[in-house]
Order: C-alpha cells, then structure tokens, then sequence
C-alpha cells in the first residue's frame, strides 16, 4: 500500500497549479500555520498543510483524489495568516479547478471551457444556433403549424400545437413568437440529460477516488463503502450548505456568504419557477407571457434581481480585493451567471416599455448565457457545487469532525 505514495513528482501537475492560481505554492515551508488558523478543517487529517506540500511536489494523484480539497471554503483565513504569503486557500482553489477538469467527460470540452481563445466559439455556437431557431419561428411559422397538426391534431386536447403563447399574442411581445417554446425546450431538455450524465461520470470516479483515499490515510476506519449511508450523509449536510453555516465560521470573509446565498437562492428560485410553467404550459395549457400580478412572475423577477445583486457584489469583490488570485475561470463563470441575470431582468423591462425589437435581443442574448451556464456546468467553477455537497457528505460519513 505504501507504493502508491512514492514520490513521483508531476511538473506539469505544478504549472497547471500555478497556471490556475496557484502560482504562491512554492512560498510554502510547512510551518502548519494554516491548518491551526482554519476554523473548519477536521481534526483528524487537518488540512489544508498537507495538501500545500502535496502541490509543491506535484502529486496530482493523492490531491485530485482527496475530499479535503472540497471541504476548504476559501474564507481567507489561512491566507491572512500565512507568514509566507503562501495563500493555500488560492492554492486549493487551483487543485478544485483541475479536479473538475480530471473528472469532467470529454475533457477537450473541459479544457475549451477554461481556455480564454475558446470564448469566441463557446458564445458564437449558442447566438447563431438561438439565431436559426428565430429565424425558423419568426419566418416559417405557419410551415410548423400545419406539421404540428399533421402529426399531433388534436392529441393531449390540441395542447401539442406549434403556438405557446396565448390566445391574441400575436398584438402583443410574447418571446415563444421570437424563439418558439418547443425549440427552447428541445434545445434545453437534451442538453440537462447531457450535463446528468456527465456528472454521472465524474461523481461514480470521484466518490470511489475519495473513500480509497480517506481509507489510505486513515481519515475513515470505514474500509467498505455504503452508498445507501452516503446517501443519507449528503442529505444531512444540505441544509448545512443552505444555511452556509462553515461560511460564518470563517473570519477574514465572513460577509462572502450574503452574495453566495443570494445567488443559490435564486437558482432555486429560477429552478421552481421554470418547473411551474412547463407544468403550467404542457399540463394546464396556460401560455405566457403572464400578468404581473402572477405569483410565479413575483417570484422570477425576485429571484431575477437576488441573481444580478448577489453576483454583481462578488464581482465587485473581486475587482476590489486586490490580495484574492483571480482567474479566467473565475471570471467566465461570473460573467455567465451575471449575464443571465441581468439580461433575463432587461429582456422583462423592454417587454414592459412594449419595445419589442429590444425585448427580443436581451432574450436572444438570455439564451446565450444560458446555454453557457447549463452546457458548461460540469467543466465551469460552477460543479463545485456538486462535488463540495458529495465531499461534505462524505466527511459527514466518515466521521470527520
């Protein structure tokens, strides 16, 4: 068993740390002054010293396979401390970053997403496919109304016909006359399946990666694994994670966790409010665009500005806090999530002011960053989301307090 930690040094492994904002790891002397200042590592296998000179030798194997790295919430705290201005919080990003990168399927998907030349053709695929559907709804749509009639008549009570927007729409901006629902939607549903079963992938690795290595250095004394108990781990730890309970126990960036829970939140938001008016639509046959006064439209235009508040602080924090190592995949992911709030927020107000051409663009540009937000999910900085729960599920497993 010892061979497997036979210091085979990886000096790629360290230039794509340094690359990803890690470039301080060499500054680091082992002092442990970081694992003693965080307010969140387990006292078995307390990190985040450990991981500092696994990256200093470049044993990409026992970090990418390691929980810990997950469990680090990059307070600060450590990096405030460090006598060395080492910054292990930025260096555990950097190993987070290429651990996403390790476990996403296809991994030149991967790599495209993080690569800055890449951005031109991430965004252009979206805008002049979003492109063609509108030119296809705005053009052709009689074509696709008498197909849809051919095909479906009157199946599910005429339901399955090519108009989703209400009865008289046609006076008025409704966006299904711009880009038609059902070509959102094939768009939209295929590629949720497709970003599923990438992280379907990623997390059978991970999860075994994780236990072998908790077993190997003795963080568990559980040497078999129980999916049906990790389960339930995770599932305790949610609310932990909605609350961001290990955020208010960090010091230096305590204040990081109200941006944080306003853009969770308002996914969740989004998320219901997505799930109500397919209901709405394919079940109860109820057409956008809705008044106003609809508590669904409360809760999208709530959720809509928690987006473009909570995201637009982290931004300026970032642009602020001159010490925080900031990165290409920092950015990408804030400017996507950014962009789907604002535009969603601008596509509504030029509907409103009835400036159709206007409300048409911003929802163009809404599909956009959309697609690059779902499409991307499991190669973005946005999987921590998805690997942090496991990781916290499985320290709640083992065990590790």
């Amino acid at each position: 068993m010892s061979a497997n930690y036979l210091a085979q040094p990886d000096l790629g492994f360290i230039a794509e740390l340094r690359s990803l904002g890690g470039e301080t790891l060499k500054k680091c002397y082992q002092c442990a002054t970081c694992s003693v200042a965080c307010p969140i590592a387990p006292e078995n296998s307390p990190f985040p010293r450990k991981e500092m000179i696994a990256a200093s030798w470049g044993l990409k194997d026992k970090l990418i396979s390691n929980g810990d790295i997950w469990l680090c919430h990059n307070c600060g705290d450590c990096t405030d401390m460090c006598p060395r201005g080492a910054a292990p919080g930025d260096v555990l990003a950097a190993i987070r970053s290429a651990a996403i990168t390790e476990y996403a399927t296809p991994k030149s998907l991967a790599k495209a997403v993080n690569d800055p030349s890449k951005l031109p053709l991430l965004l252009g695929i979206p805008a002049a496919w979003f492109a063609l559907l509108a030119i296809i709804t705005m053009g052709f749509g009689g074509i696709m109304e008498k197909i849809f009639h051919f095909l479906f008549g009157d199946a599910l009570g005429g339901r399955l016909h090519w108009s989703h927007a209400h009865e008289g729409a046609e006076h008025v901006i409704a966006h299904a006359n711009f880009v038609s629902t059902w070509f959102v939607d094939m768009t939209f549903v295929p590629l949720s399946i497709f970003v599923t079963v990438v992280f379907f992938l990623g997390l059978k690795r991970f999860i075994v990666d994780v236990h072998d290595n908790a077993v190997l250095e003795g963080k568990t004394d559980k040497t078999s694994l129980d999916y049906k108990a990790l389960l339930m781990s995770i599932k305790n730890v949610i609310p932990m994670i909605l609350k961001h309970n290990k955020f208010t126990q960090c010091g230096s960036n305590k204040d990081r966790a109200t941006p944080h829970m306003m853009v969770l939140f308002a996914f969740i938001g989004l998320f219901i409010v997505t799930a109500v008016c397919g209901i709405m639509l394919y079940v109860g046959g109820y057409a956008g665009p809705y008044p106003q006064l609809n508590p669904i439209k409360w809760l999208a235009n709530i959720a809509g500005v928690a987006l473009v508040i909570g995201s637009g602080i982290m931004i300026k924090s970032r642009l602020t806090n001159k010490e925080q190592i900031t990165t290409y995949k920092d950015w990408f992911i804030l400017g996507v999530v950014f962009a789907v709030g604002l535009s969603g927020m601008l596509t509504e107000m030029a509907r409103l002011a009835e400036i159709a051409w206007l409300s048409y663009f911003f929802y163009w540009i809404h599909l956009i960053a959309i697609f690059n937000l779902f499409a991307f999910l499991p190669y973005s900085k946005m999987a921590h989301i998805v690997y942090r729960t496991v990781a916290m599920g499985y320290a709640d497993y083992a065990n590790r307090k």
